[in-house]
């Protein structure tokens, strides 16, 4: 019989951490009050229990996941992982149990709330991904190509191919300031890496030119007489502004 408990898992915050913490909520067969990466965590009168992570229980979960719910349900809590779900965790949880005694059919279970809920937050996180891979904005920096973004999901992973891809033979770096991480990128070779902060160098007088010109450029663009200022901040959402070259003032 399964027992709903007070305890807190606390994990690594890594995916097959989580994984980890699946395996033991049902080697105890419990489910746990709240699933907390340690990054994550504050002080709590609740009872904390670690969860080590254990590739061997964790390679488990993974592999019994396409085998029993299928390989989409797998890349669709990949996916989920990076988002800003709240509670994420213990929502994924939530949905491999659905899953394992539903199977495939769990897919299609649009009426129950957490499946919904699962969903919702991968379509969002792939809606973000698809905005910045047309509002991502580099400067030039010593024949580097940098950028900052503040996503409101973990979007690297999933933006990453696109622009190793457009700048196959470039230097550049993306600063996710949300996440504290970058994707730094070398010709054909890619990595993520931790990085909480990025002190941006002076723009030179070459940069300066270029960033007036594309200013210039948005504001020539545009037919006044067909300004929408509502239908721009739906397609271009002010979140992503802050950025964006054409929304800064030049001297």
């Amino acid at each position: 019989m399964i027992k709903k408990s007070n305890l807190i898992y606390k994990y690594d915050g890594s995916f097959e951490g989580l994984m980890c913490c699946v395996f033991e909520s049902y080697y105890r067969k419990e489910i746990p009050m709240d699933i907390v990466s340690s990054a994550q965590f504050q002080t709590t009168f609740f009872p904390v229990k670690e969860i080590v992570t254990d590739f061997e229980k964790s390679t488990r979960v993974i592999s019994s996941i396409p085998e029993k719910i299928g390989k989409s349900a797998l890349e669709l809590l990949k996916s989920a992982f990076l988002t800003c779900m709240s509670r994420k965790e213990m929502y994924m949880l939530m949905f491999l149990r659905r899953g394992y005694h539903y199977g495939p059919s769990v897919m299609n279970m649009l009426g129950d709330d957490v499946v919904n809920k699962v969903l919702k937050a991968v379509r969002y996180l792939k809606n973000e991904s698809h905005l910045l891979k047309g509002f991502l904005r580099f400067s030039i920096f010593n024949n580097v190509l940098v950028s900052q973004i503040e996503p409101q999901n973990c979007v690297l992973p999933l933006i990453a191919g696109h622009f190793c891809q457009r700048y196959a033979e470039e230097h550049f770096l993306i600063h996710d300031r949300t996440h504290d991480m970058a994707l730094v990128y070398r010709p054909h070779k890619y990595s993520f890496i931790p990085m909480a902060s990025l002190q941006m160098a002076e723009p030179d007088g070459d940069e300066k030119y270029f960033r007036k010109l594309w200013g210039m450029f948005y504001n020539t663009i545009e037919i006044k007489n067909r300004r929408n200022l509502k239908c721009r901040s739906s397609n271009m959402p002010k979140h992503y502004w802050k950025y964006m070259t054409e929304f800064q003032k030049f001297k």
